[in-house]
């Protein structure tokens, strides 16, 4: 029977600080399982998915069969009367894997089990949360996140179009969202739209195939091809006054939903990391070039020592905030600082990996052009670089830079 120490370093070797320590048997144990099943189901596959831009449904389902990932029992304590939420160092590390097999599928479980997820944790009342969030958890149903418009993203705060008219005990939505993230599948849709007669951002549960819904594939991707990007048109869709989330009236509720999961994607930006540098080891060190492996030369160990280095440093920053978030203690800074810092690594190491692997650095299977190709959209969702600069920058300065 392997220790957990012997777990944690098969899981996690590039984890050079330890902070895997952090973790409990029950969540190793669960984790060790998790792997396996993607290893299994989704590993083959992801080649053919990536090239024809499909989502690995059918594997993926066998994987949530055999794993309850978020809500497995050896997940809670004893004392947690309201099993919703697993710890953050386990959610961190499950975020972690996930990336370091495939981004597609990590982005997918990010946006079901983070945005999706929270919308209802966050702003749903006592009787949604027990009636969804179980559901959700087990991934019987699938959920997604209907925020973002096809003329706003990061100005979505004061630019917010779709709009919800109450009329009697029901609501009429109408407008467009895009690029949401499982929106063609998704069982349940939460949608943020603005109340014409108070002007807040509120946030209403459509259910899939309601009259006025359409959802529309976005094609041409170079980017998490598997994830099925949705453009969604609502037209006089009716939601009952029983699907609104109660607790979001105003984007700061909206907000406390986005920094919680900004900081997932500076996870699930380590977890590139990762494969990209799990990917470019295993072929620097079979490749052989001028009679040896290709591994053996200085300028090789140089480029692979960064990378590791920046993972060293990606795991510790996400450390710092899941302390903080374990605490209570975290705010739109610290979410904008990992989300920022971490991508830039990410995006500087996913080069390396490509340069070291030569020209088959850009044939997917190699698995280092995967990772390589899927950074840029990492580095774009959840805020981009220059939004995220300017979110720190506006609590360093006290004014803000935003038009």
């Amino acid at each position: 029977m392997a220790t957990k120490q012997e777990k944690l370093q098969k899981l996690f070797p590039e984890d050079l600080f330890l902070h895997s320590d952090n973790l409990n048997e029950g969540e190793v144990d669960v984790l060790v399982e998790l792997e396996a099943a993607m290893e299994k189901h989704i590993r083959p596959l992801l080649t053919e998915y990536t090239e024809k831009a499909e989502f690995p449904t059918e594997a993926f389902k066998k994987v949530t069969d055999e794993v309850q990932f978020f809500s497995d029992e050896r997940l809670f304590s004893d004392d947690d009367e309201e099993q919703y939420l697993p710890s953050q160092y386990y959610l961190m590390f499950l975020y972690q894997l996930l990336a370091s097999i495939d981004t597609s599928i990590a982005t997918f479980v990010g946006v079901h089990a983070g945005l999706g997820y929270y919308s209802f944790l966050l702003g749903g009342s006592e009787e949604q949360k027990k009636e969804w969030l179980p559901k959700l958890q087990k991934f019987e149903l699938q959920t997604c996140f209907g925020l973002t418009e096809p003329d706003h993203g990061s100005d979505i705060a004061g630019g917010l179009e779709t709009t919800a008219t109450k009329k009697g005990d029901k609501w009429i939505i109408n407008g467009e969202k895009r690029w949401i993230g499982g929106a063609g599948t998704a069982d349940l849709l939460p949608i943020y739209a603005r109340d014409t007669e108070d002007g807040k951002i509120k946030c209403f549960i459509i259910e899939k195939g309601q009259p006025g819904l359409r959802v529309d594939k976005i094609e041409n991707k170079i980017a998490l091809r598997m994830v099925q990007n949705g453009h969604i048109y609502l037209e006089n869709v009716e939601v009952s006054e029983k699907n609104r989330l109660p607790k979001i009236n105003g984007f700061k509720d909206v907000a406390q939903i986005l920094y919680v999961t900004r900081s997932m994607v500076a996870v699930i930006a380590t977890g590139l990391t990762i494969g990209a540098y799990r990917s470019a080891l295993e072929y620097t060190t079979n490749r052989k070039q001028f009679g040896k492996s290709i591994a053996s030369y200085q300028l090789i160990q140089e480029k692979l020592s960064r990378i590791i280095s920046n993972i060293s440093s990606q795991i510790s920053l996400n450390a710092s905030i899941t302390d903080l978030q374990s605490k209570g203690e975290f705010d739109e800074v610290r979410a904008s600082i990992g989300k920022l810092q971490n991508s830039l690594l990410m995006r500087q190491s996913v080069s390396y990996a490509r340069e070291i692997c030569g020209g088959n650095g850009i044939v997917l299977d190699y698995n280092t052009a995967r990772f390589f190709q899927d950074a840029e959209a990492i580095h774009t969702y959840e805020g981009t670089h220059e939004v995220n600069s300017l979110v720190i920058g506006r609590s360093l300065t006290g004014k803000s830079a935003f038009v």
